[in-house]
């Protein structure tokens, strides 16, 4: 088939799953990307509560407002759940539940208004994973977004079912995690 032969779709679904590194690294590369493009995006954290470099570094693009309106940030959750020794401590089932069910409204609106070119849900897959949004959540979210708005969806355990309906799906695989011989996660690498 040759070049020309190709088509072009007006907006796409992105997964970055698998247990391997990277999954939020490749997220902010397509934020960059989308917004060296001038677009709008959205860019929405669930789970995360603590400081990471990208964060700051997303923090800072909104404080010196270089993409005015163009970027939105937010970030959801009570931090990790049901994650062993690195779960959050003293934060309830219930308010897990909660923060992360109320990070999924902003989510949805964002992907459902239409105000958006790119809206990425950073650790929405670890979300719905753990029970803490309705089973169907990451579905209704890839069915009703708006015809425009490209979806980027991260976090460990995508759901296969759901594969069909994305257009790009990647599966960070580990092959060796310092982590595993009981090294704590690097500053500017891991977060």
């Amino acid at each position: 088939m040759a070049f020309e032969d190709y088509k072009t779709k007006k907006s796409v679904v992105v997964v970055y799953t698998g247990e391997g590194k990277g999954k939020t690294s490749a997220s902010v590369g397509l934020l960059a990307r989308a917004l060296g493009r001038e677009w709008s995006v959205a860019y929405i954290q669930f789970v995360k509560t603590w400081e990471t470099g990208e964060s700051n570094f997303i923090e800072k693009l909104k404080a010196a407002d270089l993409f005015g309106d163009k970027l939105f940030y937010y970030r959801g959750g009570k931090g990790f759940y049901n994650a062993g020794d690195i779960s959050a401590k003293n934060v309830s089932e219930d308010e897990h539940k909660k923060a992360a069910e109320e990070t999924f409204a902003i989510a949805l609106k964002k992907a459902t208004s239409g105000e958006f070119d790119v809206v990425i849900c950073d650790e929405i897959n670890n979300a719905a994973h753990d029970g803490l949004l309705p089973k169907n959540s990451i579905e209704k979210l890839i069915k009703t977004r708006h015809t425009k708005t490209s979806l980027c969806l991260t976090g460990r355990n995508f759901p296969e079912k759901l594969v069909p309906l994305t257009d790009i799906a990647t599966n960070m695989t580990k092959i060796k995690h310092h982590f595993d011989d009981k090294y704590l996660a690097n500053k500017g690498i891991d977060y």
